[in-house]
């Protein structure tokens, strides 16, 4: 199922010719395999709406509420300053729900010997201080790190929550999507990079953190939900509140016992 979420992360348009309204929805890639699954089972049962999915980024997502071109922004960061001056020019009242949690994952090629990292590490790793994985145990062997590209929520959230707001190392490589994250890692023995847990397959490895001193704690979800697992956050949907006619069957249903239950079995943390 996460191969095939993987496989359709760029675009996904859920059309239904009989319906007579369409609820636009776009940008956290993060949240665009929740969203899809989430459309898919909404659209079956839905009478009068389908459900239009695109991904992008969270700013994408936002910069197009702003500018009308969506009716739901996906976010996986809260809104920046700058953002909600926009919003204010624009006249726009805007709603956020927070519709689930999501699990940030450092991986590796499955090849390494590495399976744990403190918080330092990552921030020494991420920022180009430790270059070679020999430097926190490992073998002889260059690191190449990868991340997301500024728009993304998620790169956001990992270098303020995880490398402490500095910045990456030049030598980082910038990618659109998670799932080239996941593909590029996949076949770069000596690659690290960061994921959402819904993200997770075979062909990369998952690294226990240790925060503060604490245990070394591996990223799944019982551990995030019971709080030992550090690196969560919570996963938004912005609109205008002039849609909410229109938008609030959806929101109402992904915010329902089987909407939340798709939220767990997609690999998220429910928020009900």
């Amino acid at each position: 199922m996460r191969n095939w979420l993987i496989l359709t992360a760029a675009t996904l348009l859920i059309s239904a010719a009989a319906f007579g309204q369409t609820v636009r929805i776009m940008g956290s890639d993060t949240t665009l395999p929740l969203t899809q699954k989430e459309a898919e089972v909404f659209n079956k049962t839905s009478k009068g709406t389908s459900i239009a999915v695109t991904g992008g980024g969270s700013g994408v997502g936002i910069a197009a509420l702003i500018e009308g071109t969506t009716d739901i922004a996906m976010s996986s960061r809260p809104l920046k300053f700058y953002e909600k001056l926009k919003i204010q020019t624009a006249k726009i009242t805007y709603k956020q729900v927070e519709i689930a949690k999501d699990v940030l994952s450092v991986i590796v090629h499955p090849s390494n010997k590495i399976s744990r990292l403190t918080r330092q590490q990552l921030e020494d790793i991420f920022t180009g201080k430790i270059t070679n994985w020999k430097q926190v145990g490992g073998a002889d062997m260059r690191i190449i790190v990868y991340t997301r590209e500024t728009s993304s929520g998620t790169y956001e959230f990992f270098k303020d929550h995880v490398m402490n707001k500095k910045n990456f190392a030049r030598t980082a490589l910038s990618l659109a999507a998670t799932g080239a994250v996941i593909q590029s890692i996949s076949q770069t023995k000596g690659a690290i990079g960061y994921v959402g847990l819904a993200y997770l397959n075979k062909k990369v490895k998952p690294i226990s953190v240790s925060y503060e001193g604490k245990g070394y704690v591996e990223p799944t979800l019982q551990n995030a939900q019971t709080g030992q697992y550090p690196i969560t956050r919570p996963l938004y949907y912005f609109y205008n509140q002039k849609r909410e006619k229109l938008v609030n069957p959806f929101i109402n249903f992904i915010l329902s016992p089987k909407g939340q239950q798709i939220v767990k079995e997609d690999g998220y943390i429910p928020v009900k």
